[in-house]
């Protein structure tokens, strides 16, 4: 017996320790949202995807500006045998053994306006034969101005200034609207608990009562005040409080599992959560909605990226019927055995050179190509007018049922108290003997449904009004844009 007592008491103080280091935290739903746009995995995830988007928007300004650049080859050494030809058209093999080292400094920038490209280039090669008879020779080319240009092609340059800051802008109002979505996230979490919490309540609620009732139907019984049946009702109903006690024991672990992992507190926090009952009492029209979600939503600069990128595919498709470049170089050049020399005797540098491809008979395939990007651009518009609408419609249901859930919290508030006061009320009257078991089942029932069913319109209310958020980019309680400091959370 002292052993078994010893082991007990070793166990109780090994639980004590336990309890002793969880971390009860106090938590609002506003307070969990601001910590699960900061620390939760899919915050991490949405600032993710917005440095994405952000450092290709970096290179693409990047192709806007000057390149400066610098090649070398330090050096190259061949020695082989290769053929040459002989005055009287025979071939011979001759020795070639040699060493060569260039440099070529270039600034380059792209032309905006026609697509092409200018560069300022400069280079020196150096030569060197070995073996007998070796000697040294330069090449310097101080100064050459080079100019590529495609004639008739599509102008990338032009298209990409159309799309890409575009395209940024989409990413930032979608990492504005993720930030939202992390919020409806943090809320089905955070309901979730309340439920489970409230269900642990109810539960503990109804042990204590059935406990209580069975009691007194013991003594009802031995006094025949009651039926058999009705007693055995109560030691059923008290038998079933106990597995539901246990259910919502294990719900309550599993909900606040869920929601402490998802806000990334520590695995032996407790969290202390209150039902958020103080809601926004704002009115959203669907007009203003409309109009912030069209202005601020990644949804309408998505629809415009997607139409420039239709129309680019069909002006590519025409571009490429025919390919014109033109080539042009002018600058200086000399040579010489000696560095100094080479570049003393300067001798003027000019290529131009035009280059063009017809298709003569290519048996229809360009002509495929631009009609295959015209339908391409045909099926996008659909797909938009399509989109949006749906966007629309979504919308608008979705502002009716957020104008209609204050009404129903406002009801389901009430049907709680009631409930709560109806059972109360039947719990005394059973006690006096005058309503059935029947009566105060269905009391009990009524009370736990009505209690569950206010904390859900409750979700829903919230659920809405955030969902409407994350549309419009728009806060409804302090009448301001949603925005974020991007230069800070792009360091």
């Amino acid at each position: 017996m002292n052993r078994i007592l010893f082991l007990l008491l070793i166990c109780f103080s090994c639980n004590a320790g336990v309890r002793g280091e969880n971390q009860v935290i106090p938590l609002t739903l506003k307070d969990a949202i601001i910590r699960a746009r900061t620390n939760s995995v899919d915050a991490e995830m949405a600032l993710n995807q917005l440095k994405i988007a952000y450092w290709a928007y970096r290179t693409y300004k990047a192709d806007l500006l000057p390149e400066l650049s610098f090649s070398a080859t330090l050096p190259s050494y061949v020695k082989q045998y290769s053929p040459y030809m002989n005055e009287d058209g025979s071939y011979s093999f001759v020795s070639n053994n040699y060493m060569q080292m260039k440099g070529e400094l270039s600034l380059t920038q792209n032309i905006w306006l026609t697509g092409g490209k200018l560069s300022v280039n400069s280079s020196l090669d150096f030569y060197r034969q070995l073996g007998n008879g070796s000697y040294n020779q330069f090449m310097s080319i101080p100064f050459a101005l080079t100019l590529t240009q495609p004639i008739f092609g599509v102008n990338n340059i032009k298209w990409d200034r159309k799309i890409e800051p575009l395209r940024y802008e989409e990413a930032k109002s979608a990492f504005l609207s993720a930030t939202e979505t992390v919020a409806l996230n943090t809320i089905e979490y955070f309901f979730s608990f309340i439920l489970a919490k409230e269900n642990l309540y109810i539960a503990k609620q109804n042990l204590e009562s059935a406990e209580k009732l069975y009691e007194v139907a013991l003594e009802k019984r031995k006094m025949g005040k009651i039926s058999k049946n009705d007693l055995l009702q109560m030691e059923l109903n008290l038998l079933e409080a106990r597995t539901d006690l246990t259910d919502c024991s294990s719900g309550y672990n599993n909900a606040m599992f869920q929601l402490t992992t998802f806000l990334d507190f520590e695995e032996n926090t407790l969290l202390d959560t209150e039902i958020p009952e103080e809601i926004p009492l704002v009115e959203i029209s669907y007009e203003d909605a409309l109009e912030r979600a069209e202005t601020n939503n990644s949804f309408s600069k998505n629809m415009m990226r997607l139409h420039l990128e239709a129309e680019y595919g069909v002006a590519k498709a025409k571009g490429a019927q025919r390919e014109i470049n033109l080539f042009a170089q002018v600058g200086f050049t000399g040579t010489d055995h000696y560095f100094s020399g080479s570049y003393d005797y300067l001798n003027s540098n000019q290529v131009v050179q035009v280059g063009f491809e017809i298709p003569l008979v290519d048996w229809g395939k360009r002509k495929g190509q631009i009609k295959v990007a015209e339908s391409h651009r045909k099926l996008v518009e659909s797909q938009i007018r399509q989109e949006t609408m749906n966007f629309r419609q979504n919308l608008f249901i979705l502002v009716e049922r957020y104008g209609n859930q204050l009404r129903q919290v406002q009801i389901a508030s009430r049907a709680n108290e009631i409930a709560q006061r109806r059972y109360e009320t039947n719990e005394q009257t059973f006690l006096i003997g005058k309503i059935s078991t029947l009566d105060l089942n269905d009391s009990r029932v009524k009370k736990d449904e009505a209690r569950r069913n206010y904390v859900n319109e409750l979700y829903l209310f919230w659920y809405y009004y955030y969902q409407i958020r994350s549309l419009t980019l728009w806060d409804y309680q302090n009448n301001l844009s949603i925005d974020s400091d991007f230069d800070f959370l792009l360091r």
